[in-house]
Parts: structure tokens; sequence; C-alpha cells
């Protein structure tokens, strides 16, 4: 009889492993209202990190007005945005420091790009919302914790700006923690943390500051370098949804089959036995191919190419899971969908949805109703969804798609919207349980 398999530990050691895999890749996303100062950040933050080459310091240092450097011109590439002073588009930076690597989305503050701030966050595993110290907490700082929230970004860092502006007051900050952390207790948000700073001086970004020394908390980079973000990775459910079939047409490797994908979830090991979905049917897994050569296990968010023992008809769009652990196979969609075009969605809407690596065709059942992000207030009566509105709609598709609770799997549990004449991309949708 086989010894029980310790799931604790398990889960424990592939978690170490992923840390490793990803050579520690931290995913952030800013968020807060206008001119609370979230590009000057990132630049403080890739300035002070050495991440700015001298020939990009000398440019900004030119293209600067005043008497300090402008370092949100780093993210504000846009002539829009350097002419307003404000972010439009989600703008990545990329940045490391010995312990870790950074890729931070700078998302736009206004209401009208509210779109692109889901866009910025969907993927992030924190989230930085900015408070400037003389405002306090307004209407977009809301809504962005918010969002956050609804994407399930697991870590939350309200980082309350210009502190230099209001004489460092221990007093200003702390009622804006307090403030902050009585709006988190009606959202869903697993761990919060609030940093006083300074982006344009640099107080407590890189390094603690000697200006508040009432603070006894890290500076902003330390918590970056250091907030554990290995185990929010759903390490139970094996996902696999499929993306390429391989298949060699040379002699060398003409029984050679392959399928290729990025593992949603789960841990996938040579000899484990999974099943394809749709087609129901079980196998095992013969050997599991990455960029170097074989692996003894594969994991989020690594890219594989899985082969199975038999010969199944196994086609972009299928999923490989457990037989005993499946996801939900369904051709009822009911979720949480921010929509981003012109114009509106409405009952009876045809559009085509795209999940993991499947696309279906779909049509709008029912708008349950309109979500006002300010109030989180649901109007029920809304008879369609503007731009960057987010409510609650049924969909039903052609085809069954294999579904997770957005909660439990980021990614086997949000999809796309798609309009079939123009190609383009007009809302995004998490799958959550009503409620």
């Amino acid at each position: 009889m086989a010894a029980p398999i310790d799931v604790h530990s398990a889960v424990a050691e592939a978690a170490a492993e992923i840390a490793h895999a990803r050579k520690d890749i931290l995913r952030i996303a800013t968020a807060g209202s206008v001119d609370d100062g979230k590009s000057t950040l990132i630049g403080r933050l890739l300035f002070d990190s050495k991440a700015v080459f001298e020939d990009q310091y000398a440019a900004i240092e030119r293209a600067s007005r005043g008497d300090y450097v402008d370092l949100a011109l780093l993210t504000d590439g846009l002539r829009a945005e350097r002419e307003q002073g404000i972010t439009i588009d989600v703008a990545y930076r990329y940045f490391s420091t010995p312990r870790r690597t950074f890729i931070l989305a700078d998302t736009p503050g206004h209401v009208q790009y509210t779109r692109n701030m889901v866009t910025g966050a969907s993927t992030a595993d924190l989230a930085i919302v900015l408070v400037d110290a003389r405002k306090g907490m307004v209407e977009q700082s809301r809504r962005h914790a918010f969002l956050a929230s609804l994407l399930r970004v697991p870590h939350l860092v309200v980082a309350v700006n210009k502190m230099d502006l209001v004489d460092w007051s221990e007093e200003v900050f702390e009622r804006i923690r307090d403030e902050f952390s009585a709006f988190a207790t009606k959202l869903d948000v697993p761990d919060l943390t609030v940093v006083p700073i300074s982006a344009l001086q640099g107080d407590n970004v890189v390094t603690r500051s000697a200006n508040m020394p009432w603070y006894e908390g890290t500076s902003l980079l330390h918590h970056l370098e250091h907030v554990h973000v290995a185990s929010d990775r759903n390490l139970v459910d094996t996902r696999f949804p499929v993306q390429y079939v391989i298949r060699p047409q040379s002699d060398a490797f003409h029984d050679y089959r392959g399928y290729a994908g990025r593992v949603a979830a789960g841990v996938l090991r040579p000899g484990d036995e999974v099943q394809v979905l749709p087609s129901g049917l079980t196998t095992t897994i013969a050997g599991i191919d990455g960029p170097d050569g074989p692996v003894d296990a594969a994991f989020p968010p690594m890219s594989v190419t899985v082969r199975l023992s038999d010969d199944l008809d196994v086609s972009r769009g299928d999923l490989i899971c457990r037989p005993h652990n499946a996801p939900q196979v369904t051709q009822d969609l009911d979720a949480l969908v921010c929509w981003m075009a012109d114009t509106p969605l409405v009952p009876r809407m045809r559009l085509a949805v795209k999940h993991t690596t499947r696309t279906v065709r779909a049509m709008v059942k029912e708008l349950q109703y309109r979500l006002d992000v300010n109030t989180l207030h649901r109007e029920t009566d809304a008879p369609q969804l503007g731009l960057n509105d987010i409510g609650r709609v049924r969909l039903r598709t052609t085809q069954p798609l294999f579904v997770d609770d957005y909660h439990r799997n980021r990614v086997t549990g949000r999809f796309i919207l798609i309009d079939e004449a123009t190609n383009a991309t007009v809302g995004a949708g998490m799958l959550t349980p009503a409620g």
C-alpha cells in the first residue's frame, strides 16, 4: 500500500520551486487618482534602483521643468501624456534588484480610463494605490481599491504620497491609514500595507526616511522585495489549457506528439493520471518537455509541452486536468464584466468569448445589474453597460467552456469578449458566484 501524500508539504515544496523558477518575479500595478504621483513613484523606483541608463536620465533632465528632474517622464511616453501631465495608457516597465525581478504596470487614474486600470491589474500579484496626503482618500482611491479587490489582487499597498507637502505629519498619515483600513473592511483584501512616502524626493521609497522617524515600518521597495507571493498560486487544481499541438514533420521525430501550453494551476509530473476535456478520456503523462529539455514537474506559470501515453484526439482549446478534480463544464457564464467599448453592451448582443486557449461564440442572455464602483450599489434597472461600466452579465455560449470561479483560479476564471466584426476586445469578464 502506497504511503499517504503530505499535501501541505507538497504544496510548500511546489511554491518554493515556483519562486525559484520565476526568479521571483513580482507583477505590480499602480493605481490612484490623477496627480497622486504614480508615474513619479515608478520613475523614482527605477532611478533609485539603478535601472535608468545615463542617456535616459539626461533626456528627461533636459525635458523637465522646474527644480526637480521629472521622473514621471520615464513612464509617460505618449505625447498627449506629456502635454497634459497625466497617464492615459498602461505603461509597463521592468527592473530588478538582487532579490527580485519586477514588472510594473503604470495604470491611468482618470475615470474614463477605468478599463486600462482593469487591464493592468488583471495579472498583478500586488497593487499600489497612491493617495495624495493633502487630499486624503478621494473617489478614485476607493474605485481603484475596489477594482483591485474585484480582480483578486492578493496584496494591496497604500502609498500615502507627498508627505513633504504636509510637513511629514504623523497625524495626517494616521488619519488616511485609518480611513482606508475602514473602507477595506468592506472589500476582500487579504493583505493590506500602508506606507508614507515622498515619490518626488525619494523618502521611504527605496530607503527609510529620516524625515519620518515616527514611522516604524519598512521602505516601499523593501516591502516589495519581501512580500510572499509564491503561495498565492493555485497548486491544487491541475489545469493545462492546450495552446498548440506539436507534431514535427521530420524522420527523427516522426513519433513525437506533444501538447504545448502554459500551466494555469496545479502541478504536472510524468506518470500522473490525467483527463482531457471535452472528450473526458483519461491517460497518463509520458513526459514533460521545457525549453531546455525534459523536466520532472511543471507548475504555474511554466510554458511546457506535455506528452501523453496514449494517442488521443487533443487539439487547441482542450484542457488537461485530473480525473477527480475537473473544472466546471458549462455553456452558461455568470460573470462580472468590465465593458471597454463605446458601443454599449445590451441583452441579445452576440459576441465571441475567448477563455484560456478556447474561443467560442456567445449571446448576452441578461444584464442583471450595473455596479456603482463608488458606492458599491447595484443598479438592477440598468438597460445597458456603457464604456468603463462594470456589471453582472449572463452569457450563453455555443460550445462548452471549462471554467473555475475567479477567486479559485484567476486564469480559468476569466475571459475576454470580442467583437466578431472588428476583432476588437470589447470586454473582460470574471466568473464569480452570484451574491
